[in-house]
C-alpha cells in the first residue's frame, strides 16, 4: 500500500531545514549501501555522523510522532533515525529493495535490529524545482511514480522494488527512514487503518454511539491479536 501523507512540515519548518541543509557537507550515498546498491546509486547523503542530520532527524521524527493519519497506518513499533539525500546533475537510484534488517544505534544504548516493514520519503522541495527525481514503486498492480510538495511524505512497503529516477535540472532533497511495525503482515495494517478511518468519520458525522463504540473494540481486539511488542 502506498499512502500520501500530507503536511507532516509546515513551510516554517521547511525554510528552516532547507537553510541548514544548503549549508550542509554532503558525503557519496554509497557509503551506506552494500556492493549491490553501490552500483545503482549516484546521490549525496549528510553523514551519518553529522550532528545535523541527528539535529534535523529528530525534527521530523516529532513531526510523523504528531501526525495521526502516520500512526494510524504504519502503527510503529521502532523507526530508524531519518537521513538526508540529494540528487542533482543527473543523480539517481535505480531499482532496488531496501534490506531487511538494520541496526539502531543509540548511545549508551545496546544496538538493536530493526525489521524494515515501511519505507518513508519526506520530500523537501516543490516539484517544480527540480526535473526528474520521481520516485517510482513497482508492485503488482505495475509501477507508480511519486512526486509530492514539500513537506509531504510517501508510505510504502519496504520489500518494494523502488528507484529514483534521474534529476536533470535543479536538486532534489528529501528525507527518508524506515519503520518496524507493530502489525507485522501488509494486509492486516491496511484492514485497521481503513477501520480506524471509517470509525473517525462515523464519530465525526454523528454515527450510531453504540455502533461507533462496537467497531471500536473489534478495532482494538485484532490489534490486540496482532500486534509485536
Amino acid at each position: 500500500m502506498l499512502l500520501h501523507i500530507p503536511h507532516v512540515l509546515d513551510a516554517g519548518q521547511l525554510r528552516q531545514m532547507r537553510q541548514a541543509l544548503a549549508a550542509a557537507d554532503w558525503t557519496d550515498g554509497r557509503e551506506t549501501v552494500g556492493a549491490q546498491g553501490a552500483q545503482v546509486k549516484r546521490n549525496e547523503q549528510l553523514p551519518d555522523a553529522s550532528p545535523l542530520r541527528e539535529q534535523l532527524g529528530q525534527q521530523v521524527l516529532d513531526a510523523v510522532g504528531r501526525n495521526p493519519l502516520f500512526f494510524a497506518a504504519a502503527l510503529p513499533l521502532r523507526m530508524l533515525p531519518p537521513r538526508f539525500n540529494r540528487y542533482a546533475g543527473g543523480g539517481e537510484y535505480g531499482f532496488h529493495v531496501d534490506g531487511a534488517i538494520m541496526a539502531l544505534d543509540r548511545p549508551g544504548q545496546a544496538r538493536t535490529q530493526v525489521r524494515s516493514d515501511l519505507s518513508c520519503t519526506l520530500f523537501l522541495c516543490e516539484p517544480d524545482e527540480y526535473d526528474g527525481g520521481e520516485l517510482v514503486v513497482s508492485d503488482t498492480y505495475g509501477e507508480h511514480e511519486v512526486k509530492l510538495a514539500a513537506g509531504d511524505l510517501i508510505l510504502y512497503p519496504s520489500s518494494s522494488l523502488h528507484r529514483v529516477t534521474p534529476v536533470t535540472r535543479g536538486a532534489r532533497l528529501a528525507a527518508f527512514f524506515w519503520i518496524q511495525s507493530m502489525v507485522r503482515d501488509e494486509a492486516q495494517r491496511r484492514l485497521l487503518l481503513e477501520m480506524d478511518t471509517a470509525i473517525q468519520t462515523l464519530s465525526r458525522t454523528g454515527g450510531d454511539a453504540q455502533a461507533v463504540l462496537q467497531l471500536t473494540g473489534v478495532y482494538h481486539n485484532l490489534l490486540r491479536g496482532w500486534a509485536e511488542t
